[in-house]
């Protein structure tokens, strides 16, 4: 599939498995804020995850400000783009070099992020660590009448660490409405193990029977993971992505080696 824009002329669009999109441009040096937000926020939206290849990479500021035409983005304490890479002595699980279980972006924080946009300043081909998003809407689609309803009656209390202004303790229901399209999500994030993790998550379930929370947590993470709902995303140098932070759930897989990757994240409410 081809479609034209005045400013940048011819773009492919290529179906992503199990869902997601490129939109990649000729040249390979194209400026993405010249297809209008509106357009590529509709393609967000049906896709769940952007891959935009064949467009200029932006300087830290200039990235913040074309998010910023997104809405209003989410500033941490370090600013508004966040440099992830991996450290020596990581002061958070996201920068140490293993893996980062299923969860969505913004949970201790008052307004939960409609987008996340990444961009790869650098990569490692080989190196693992690849980026893995699993659509919540297929999974509840997928539910039978009986689980669904079960899911319906489930809230789930997530704490850790206070640090500067993010952690504490939030109670989110398991299922909640996609704020564009209406359609049920999961608002799910694993447990992270004390032993493994810096700044690890515990989660209590409300709704079922205490002797049962391991078992249900420990299931829908399984489902979650089943390959027919998680796109694997491998980065590639010059990577722009644009993922649904209410529809996704996302975390990462672990480095097999040495890597240079270089993403900058910033989140839109």
């Amino acid at each position: 599939m081809t479609m034209s824009t005045p400013a940048l002329g011819t773009l492919e669009h290529i179906p992503l498995r199990p869902f997601g999109r490129v939109i990649e441009a000729p040249g390979g040096d194209a400026p993405v804020g010249d297809i209008p937000v509106d357009t590529l926020a509709r393609w967000t939206e049906e896709s769940r995850v952007l891959v935009l290849r064949g467009f200029r990479l932006m300087d830290t500021q200039e990235f913040a400000d074309y998010c910023r035409r997104w809405g209003e983005v989410l500033k941490w304490e370090p600013g508004e783009v966040i440099d992830l890479v991996v450290e020596d002595n990581p002061r958070n699980y996201l920068f140490a070099s293993g893996d980062v279980p299923f969860h969505w972006d913004g949970a201790f924080v008052e307004a939960d992020p409609r987008y996340f946009f990444f961009q790869c300043l650098d990569a490692t081909a080989g190196a693992g660590g690849e980026t893995v998003f699993s659509d919540t809407t297929a999974v509840y689609r997928d539910a039978d009448a009986g689980e669904r309803a079960r899911w319906e009656r489930i809230s789930i209390t997530y704490t850790t660490e206070k640090m500067v202004h993010y952690g504490g303790e939030v109670t989110e229901r398991l299922v909640a409405q996609h704020p564009a399209t209406g359609v049920p999500v999961l608002r799910f994030a694993e447990p992270l193990d004390p032993d493994r993790y810096k700044n690890p998550v515990s989660v209590r379930v409300e709704g079922v029977d205490e002797s049962e929370a391991d078992a249900f947590v420990a299931s829908l993470a399984e489902r979650l993971h089943r390959p027919e709902y998680c796109y694997a995303h491998d980065w590639r140098k010059g990577d722009i992505v644009i993922a649904d932070n209410f529809a996704l759930v996302h975390g990462r897989n672990a480095f097999t080696g040495p890597t240079s990757r270089h993403l900058q994240r910033v989140e839109v409410i």
